[in-house]
């Protein structure tokens, strides 16, 4: 049975990329590997979404939570603010494919490619020209089809979702009309 390393985001995206994953034969290994996720508690949230979806659908998790590091992510990105997005995916299918390397994985792919609001051509780019022709491939699947499916299955297990990406630039982005109808609702 082939071996396949996920990066995994969160749990709701996790759903049915394993599925699909274990129905196509694999042996899937989670990695939750994400220094972008802020504040610590959404972190937490998604954590804890990650083992509720890995015992629900019966495979291992890697956790890197020695490796949460938000400072270090901040700067990584710092003046990079308009490809942040490339460098951010960059970041933790690095950190992936080298614990692939290390685990003697045959392959490696992201729940990133779940989600209909990522950059999935940069994803499917960046993912196999990180593997190149070595030893652990790039696992390239369209995982969206599942979208409403993960949604529906994350609701009934009472699962956190989040309401953004995980940084906070994308915090920002997400709730910035809350900061303006606030402003227009104290007269200012």
């Amino acid at each position: 049975m082939p071996r396949v390393l996920v990066h995994i985001c969160c749990g709701p995206c996790s759903i049915t990329t394993v599925k699909t994953l274990q129905d196509e034969g694999f042996e899937v290994t989670g990695l939750f590997y994400n220094p972008n996720i802020h504040p610590l508690q959404e972190y937490l949230r998604r954590r804890e979404g990650v083992a509720q979806a890995a015992e629900r659908l019966g495979f291992s998790v890697i956790f890197k939570d020695d490796e949460y590091n938000p400072q270090k992510y901040f700067r990584e990105i710092a003046w990079r603010e308009a490809n942040r997005c490339f460098h951010c995916y960059s970041i933790r299918l690095e950190r992936t494919l080298s614990i692939a390397k290390r685990g003697r994985f045959d392959a490696f792919t992201s729940t990133l490619l779940y989600s209909k609001l990522q950059k999935h051509d940069v994803i499917r780019a960046l993912g196999g020209d990180m593997a190149g022709g070595g030893s652990v491939a790039f696992l390239y699947r369209d995982f969206r089809q599942g979208w409403k499916e993960g949604i529906e299955t994350s609701k009934a297990w009472g699962m956190y979702r989040q309401q953004y990406c995980g940084c906070l630039y994308s915090e920002c982005e997400r709730y910035a009309g809350e900061l303006e109808k606030a402003s227009q609702g104290a007269g200012a």
